[in-house]
């Protein structure tokens, strides 16, 4: 079984197998997969360039697999966890500047806007103690919730 292995497996296999195995990591969500397809496609192209026997194929393959998924976890992950916007929002937007659009001066909220987007938006919902009018310049001073709370600039 071994002889018709080593004369039936040739290094396209390898890639095929490779490409098949990063393309189920849409389907799996741990990001495993793809790094066992890298190694596969590696040995395919090591086997284009120097000969091999199955068993030497495998042993490469295992090992690059384990290489690949340890320097993974140990560079790439680490920096990857916690990098979400979510609690950067209030330094991204405290002390910014805009401009009111409209104020209901009973509820004294209201909306804003700024002259270039900030996180994705450039209206925002505002809440200000004090009395305004359209047109008036305001600062963001504290982040409430989805609404920025302000006071008139000036």
């Amino acid at each position: 079984m071994i002889e018709w292995l080593n004369s039936h497996i040739a290094y396209w296999h390898w890639i095929v197998a490779g490409l098949l195995l990063a393309g189920l990591e849409i389907f799996v969500p741990s990001f495993v997969l793809v790094w066992f397809g890298l190694a596969a496609v590696v040995v395919g192209l090591l086997l284009l360039l120097v000969p091999m026997g199955v068993t030497a194929q495998l042993l490469v393959w295992v090992a690059l697999s384990v290489a690949f998924v340890a320097l993974w976890h140990k560079f790439v992950s680490p920096r990857m966890r916690d990098r979400t916007l979510a609690g950067m929002s209030r330094e991204a937007i405290i002390g910014q500047t805009g401009i009111v659009v409209r104020h209901n001066a009973d509820s004294g909220r209201g909306l804003l806007k700024f002259p270039a987007p900030i996180m994705g938006s450039e209206e925002w919902d505002f809440i200000c103690e004090g009395k305004l009018a359209s047109g008036d310049r305001v600062t963001v001073t504290e982040l409430s919730g989805n609404a920025v709370i302000v006071r008139p600039q000036g």
